[in-house]
């Protein structure tokens, strides 16, 4: 069976107990989070065999993290641990409407010290599904070690995810390197955006000429989110748009990450590869079926606060219509 193999950042998420511009006392509760590893166990959930690979502090917040994705179902046989920095972290407050703003201890931190060597032999092949993000960009040794990851993926013959998932003040100076994201997406052949990621990586292109560009790199799947407005997919041959569920919001973490790991979980159910994906995605019915499937783990997630525990089982999803 196709399995899903999530490579970066897993810190922890700091969640404060104030919204808005409240006066309460504030608090803050961990919840283990990190884009990469909340795909991991957005599949897990799902029923998807997952694995994640990253580096993590020899500290409590990484021993945190690593229980916390064991006991999900997520696959850590291959998670390294070091003593040079410690496991990152995110203080997350929320406005009344969920929307969250993020404040990184990071860097230094330990996720950034993973190396081309600490990457097992043999760990993809051509039934693997290697899911990335930009936040292993943020600097120069972590950046080549993201794209050897990707690139050994793609050797073995592994399908590439890619979400861009841009937190700019991650970046020196708060500055996303939009040429640095684009070479990642262009060894993607699945590409999630959001719709102001879009804008601010096409810089002065056109929207159509920078997504043409992409699925002329090799991306065969294009999925720019946007909010709770509706999901649009992008392919050589057609554009599909899919509206997600209305739900009440309590926190958006992790909703991208539902979603990508919902579609990515109906991909290994079709049993797809590298070399399969883009005759799929001719079949338009098919092609929404797993986008309605994907938009409701989205939906499900944002009705619930943190990452890993608000992430859907299949069984969570029954009463949510797209």
């Amino acid at each position: 069976m196709t399995r899903l193999i999530a490579f970066g950042e897993a810190l922890v998420d700091m969640l404060s107990s104030r919204l808005g511009t409240s006066s309460a006392q504030e608090t803050f509760t961990p919840y283990a989070g990190g884009a990469p590893a909340n795909v991991a166990v957005a599949c897990a959930r799902l029923g998807v065999p997952s694995l994640f690979v990253g580096m993590l502090g020899r500290d409590r917040f990484g021993d945190f993290i690593l229980d916390e994705l064991s006991a999900h179902g997520v696959d850590v046989s291959h998670v390294a641990r070091t003593s040079e920095a410690k496991t990152a972290l995110a203080f997350v407050s929320r406005d009344t409407s969920g929307e969250r703003r993020f404040d990184f201890y990071r860097p230094p931190s330990a996720d950034l010290l993973y190396r081309p060597e600490h990457l097992p032999e043999g760990l993809f092949d051509a039934r693997s599904i290697l899911h990335l993000c930009s936040n292993t960009l943020t600097e120069e040794a972590i950046t080549a070690t993201t794209f050897a990851v990707a690139d050994r993926a793609a050797a073995a013959g592994a399908l590439v995810s890619v979400d861009a998932n841009l937190r700019p003040n991650l970046w020196p100076e708060h500055r996303v390197d939009a040429a640095r994201v684009t070479a990642l997406l262009d060894r993607a052949q699945l590409i999630k955006l959001a719709k102001e990621e879009l804008e601010l990586l096409r810089g002065d292109t056109s929207e159509e000429a920078y997504l043409q560009a992409r699925l002329a790199a090799g991306a065969a799947l294009i999925v720019i989110t946007d909010g709770g407005e509706p999901v649009t997919a992008v392919t050589a041959h057609a554009r599909v748009k899919v509206a997600p569920p209305k739900v009440r919001v309590v926190d958006t973490t992790a909703a991208g990450d539902a979603f990508i790991g919902g579609l990515l979980a109906r991909l290994v159910d079709a049993r797809l590869s590298r070399s399969t994906l883009a005759d799929w995605t001719t079949d338009e019915a098919r092609m929404r079926e797993s986008l309605e499937f994907a938009t409701r783990c989205g939906a499900f997630t944002v009705t619930r606060p943190g990452s890993y525990a608000a992430l859907p089982k299949r069984e969570d999803l029954a009463s949510l219509l797209a």
